[in-house]
């Protein structure tokens, strides 16, 4: 609307709208705000200035985050789009972690998931290894909370198996395998976790002997067992020394309930 009044002076129409969206700002009109930066994105494209079109897409997204979270993700997605096609991959992956952190508020963490694993693909075609594993980190994270075991562990493996050759991440190692062998106790007969272990001090020699090795041993003979209570005894022992973060506690009580149903099974197979 307001870059109809300038003709195709679309550069002088976008100085002006920049000037206006940021008092909106400045106000805290967040809609105004919002809606400005996107006729100023619009201004920026009639321009052929993409970049500076993404950017005013970002900014449209800040705004809208205050008042609509879903105009939020379709402007971020917008400027994902365009910084792709330019070839600035890290900047677009940049902006799909905050696509997944918009869901991942929102408890929409199948959409948070998938923006995560695509910055991850960005990074990984940028040589940006760290980065792209940090996302694939969160993708396994929420895989788990949505059950997605075998993606959880898959991806929780490949990371350990990357931090175990890198001398700046090894010390990380043991803390993913465990993540993966939590998993394994939500999704396998606990021999599978028992067989897991082994193969984890072949991934990282220090696993072995570890407080982490530890207590997957102990968890995973207590499940095999079907005895909650050395189940429990086992996680206060750990939690006493290395806090166990709520993402493991909502995990391994998942674990123990199995645990629960499993005796139950047994006993009604008994009468």
């Amino acid at each position: 609307m307001f870059a109809s009044m300038f003709g195709n002076k679309y550069e002088e129409a976008a100085e002006l709208l920049e000037k206006a969206c940021n008092n909106y700002k400045l106000a805290k009109m967040w809609a105004e705000a919002a809606s400005g930066f996107e006729l100023l994105a619009d201004c920026h494209l009639k321009s052929d200035a993409r970049h500076d079109a993404a950017s005013a897409f970002v900014e449209a997204a800040n705004a809208h985050k205050k008042i609509s979270p879903d105009a939020a993700v379709r402007c971020l997605q917008i400027a994902v789009d365009h910084f792709v096609d330019m070839g600035r991959l890290s900047v677009a992956a940049k902006h799909l972690k905050d696509v997944a952190d918009v869901r991942e508020k929102e408890d929409r963490f199948a959409d948070a998931r998938d923006a995560y694993a695509r910055a991850a693909e960005l990074y990984d075609g940028e040589g940006n290894a760290s980065t792209a594993n940090s996302c694939k980190l969160k993708c396994a994270e929420l895989a788990g909370v949505l059950e997605e075991y075998q993606s959880a562990i898959d991806l929780f493996e490949e990371v350990a198996t990357a931090a175990a050759g890198n001398n700046l991440l090894k010390f990380s190692c043991k803390g993913y395998l465990l993540n993966a062998g939590i998993c394994r106790l939500c999704h396998q007969e606990p021999a599978g976790t028992t067989n897991a272990i082994e193969r984890y001090e072949d991934v990282d020699p220090s696993f072995k002997g570890s407080r982490e090795a530890k207590l997957l041993a102990q968890l995973a003979n207590a499940a095999e067992e079907g005895d909650q209570d050395a189940f429990s005894a086992a996680l206060a022992e750990y939690d006493g020394m290395s806090r166990l973060d709520p993402w493991k506690t909502k995990l391994l009580l998942r674990a123990k309930k199995k645990i629960q149903s499993r005796v139950e099974e047994e006993e009604d197979d008994l009468t």
